[in-house]
Order: structure tokens, then C-alpha cells, then sequence
């Protein structure tokens, strides 16, 4: 389990071929420093277990099926990746609850730049735009953040907005996003427990008229 807030950017340094899937070393220094095998750490949104590390490096396996459905499949060696390690107990949660498991990939359409922050416009699956809500909360690259504006359910193509302070910009790879990049999307896990309970809801009141 995580919280979406990031604690370092890290830099994919080799990818190694791993049956059909990859194996990944990470430069991370804090992330590394104390990290032990079999523990989770979010890459950039998506949950790794670490099956081997160094002072400032850490491995970690990726399957085909992540592969699949996040970003990681367009990574390269010295792709920058946002860097979270698992919430300890008892922990304060600062951002939201992240799981680490990717819904889903977003595509960045439009940037804005302000003054002192920036705007990023995503693109989204129309699977999961009844999941994200105006100023409800989502993971985009693993970094908790509070969704600024969505399209209408009429919208042909699906979005959202998300404001980014300047201490994000720095803190994490969104700073350096631009048109045209993939992001890995998690949707808020409350969300997800009531699309699924409406689901059952209506196969049940349709079965029983």
C-alpha cells in the first residue's frame, strides 16, 4: 500500500530480458539504502518487488501483463521514474490510498504553464472516466493528486485536468511531461468498490422483474 507521495525520482539504468516480461535496476539512492528482498516499491505508479539491490540501485521483475497495461512498456534506459517505497504502519497518510496496481494508461493532451505552477490536460480510457470526479483524487505516474476539471459524460474523448504545484513539478517526473507522453493511471479504490456494487445491483433488479 501506498500514499502517492513520491520521495525521489529515480532512472531506470538497465533493462535485462526476463522470459516474456523485463528485469529492471533502478537508480535510487534513498529508495535503496535500506531496501531488502521481497519488498514493494512503486515505479512510477506500479507495485515492484525487489528481488535484488545495491547501495544505490535497486532489481525488480516486470511481467508481461504489466507490460500490457502501464506505461513501463515505453520505457527505456534513463527514463526518469517517480519513487515510492510501501507505507509503513501507523504511518500519516499524506495523500490518498494508492495500491499500486495501474488501471489503466492516460495520454497527456495539453499543457499550460503558469506563473507558478502548471496544468495538465490527460486523456483517459472512456472505461475509467465515470471513475474519475471533479476534485476527487487519482494517481497519475504513482503521485497523489487532486483532479482540477473533467469532461462531460458527453465528451466523444474522455479527460481530465490536474494543477501542479511547484513542488511537484520538482519532486516528480510530471514537471518534465509533455504533449503526446503516456502516464500510468490509478483510479480512487472507493470509486472503483461502488462501480462494482452498482454493477451488482443492477444485474440483481434486472433478474428479479
Amino acid at each position: 500500500m501506498f500514499t502517492g507521495i513520491i520521495e525521489e525520482i529515480g532512472e531506470i539504468t538497465a533493462i535485462t530480458p526476463a522470459g516474456d516480461g523485463w528485469r529492471l535496476t533502478v537508480r535510487a539512492p534513498k529508495a535503496a539504502l535500506d531496501a531488502v528482498h521481497g519488498e514493494s516499491i512503486a515505479v512510477s505508479g506500479v507495485c515492484l518487488t525487489v528481488v535484488g539491490s545495491s547501495p544505490d540501485t535497486f532489481d525488480a521483475d516486470v511481467m508481461k501483463q504489466t507490460l500490457d497495461v502501464s506505461a513501463l512498456a515505453t520505457a527505456s534506459v534513463g527514463t526518469g521514474v517517480n519513487i515510492e517505497k510501501a507505507m509503513p504502519v501507523g504511518a500519516r497518510l499524506g495523500g490518498h490510498i494508492v495500491q499500486g496496481h495501474v488501471d489503466g494508461v492516460g495520454e497527456v493532451v495539453d499543457v499550460r504553464p503558469g506563473d507558478a505552477w502548471s496544468v495538465l490536460r490527460i486523456g483517459l480510457p472512456s472505461d475509467l472516466a465515470p471513475l474519475v470526479v471533479d476534485k476527487g483524487s487519482i494517481s497519475v505516474d504513482g503521485t497523489s493528486l487532486t483532479v482540477s476539471a473533467v469532461s462531460e459524460p458527453s465528451a466523444a474523448a474522455a479527460w481530465f485536468e490536474i494543477s501542479l504545484i511547484p513542488e511537484t513539478l520538482v519532486a516528480t517526473t510530471l514537471g518534465s511531461r509533455a504533449v503526446g507522453d503516456r502516464v500510468n493511471l490509478e483510479t480512487d479504490i472507493l470509486a472503483r468498490h461502488v462501480e462494482r456494487l452498482l454493477a451488482f445491483r443492477a444485474v440483481s433488479e434486472g433478474g428479479s422483474r
